[in-house]
């Protein structure tokens, strides 16, 4: 959602923004052209994608500053840099494209690859990890409740069972194994059988969910008067989220109802500016499929 990312953060010239998901550097490239004499300071946990994007921007010089950091960190980047402000800030969350089609990464079932699934490689548990060490209950939890699949018990049955014999280590092993034990899972659909259960192992590997909570509330923090915080949400537990937490920070009044006259005193932080969440356009989803689930919501610091 290039344009409505710029149309939505409106970055001016002599802003300081912070991309907090850098990814392949193609949003921050956008802000960067768009705000002439802007600086942006670029976040990312996954140093591939760091590597990548220095290439990309190579041409704003120090214009960009690169971080091997989360963007739930983004208060210790900016403090390290002597900044208290910025003018706005842009999370484009979930996994990247260059993740998902780089094989050996292990985020998708299309490849056979070791089960892995960190945005950050270097640190953490993988998700062989979780597959073959959780019990039972906390495996189906997170399968309902990340991945929302109905089969969820069935599945973590079977996942037991198989790993008394042997355990689970590569990809294609654990998506065969779900394709199997869910009802109608041989038979032909457009979305695969195992694409809950691999995006539930995603979401926990990475503590997406959490860092979504934590990040964007404190992004909030860090926004001057005006400043503008633009995300992108692909699933509707982030979205929930962001949702949810601008719809907080605007409210003018948290008294019980039964009270005739304010007294909190509240004052809203933002004001939303979408009331409703922008989706992509016609356009972008026949050049880009993976654009139907995005969902961009935008705010402003009052």
């Amino acid at each position: 959602m290039p344009a409505e990312v710029i149309e939505w953060l409106q970055p001016r010239p002599t802003g300081i923004y912070l991309d907090g998901t850098l990814g392949g550097a193609g949003h921050a490239r956008l802000i960067l052209e768009a705000a002439t004499g802007s600086r942006l300071i670029g976040l990312d946990r996954d140093p591939a994608a760091l590597v990548k994007a220095q290439q990309v921007l190579a041409d704003f010089g120090n214009r960009v500053s690169f971080h091997h950091r989360t963007f739930d960190q983004a208060a210790d980047v900016l403090q390290g840099l002597g900044i208290d402000k910025i003018d706005g800030m842009l999370l484009d969350l979930g996994v990247s494209s260059h993740q998902l089609d780089t094989p050996d990464r292990g985020f998708s079932f299309r490849f056979d690859a070791p089960l892995d699934m960190r945005m950050n490689p270097q640190d953490g548990e993988t998700a062989a990890d979780i597959v073959n060490l959780w019990d039972a209950d906390d495996l189906t939890r997170i399968f309902f409740e990340y991945g929302e699949e109905r089969h969820a018990r069935r599945i973590c049955r079977a996942i037991i069972k198989h790993r008394q014999r042997q355990p689970i280590r590569r990809t294609t092993e654990l998506a065969e194994l779900v394709r199997d034990v869910v009802p109608g899972g041989k038979r032909p659909a457009r979305i695969h059988p195992a694409t809950r259960v691999f995006q539930a192992l995603r979401i926990q590997v990475n503590r997406e969910l959490e860092q979504v909570e934590t990040g964007v509330s404190r992004a909030i923090d860090l926004l001057k008067v005006g400043g503008r915080l633009v995300v992108i949400s692909f699933h509707s537990l982030e979205d929930r989220i962001v949702k949810n937490l601008f719809r907080a920070e605007a409210v003018r009044c948290v008294c019980p109802p039964r009270l005739p006259v304010c007294q909190c005193q509240q004052q809203p932080r933002l004001k939303v500016l979408t009331r409703k969440g922008v989706r992509a356009t016609e356009q972008e989803l026949a050049q880009n499929t993976r654009s139907r689930s995005a969902v961009l919501r935008a705010a402003c610091r009052l």
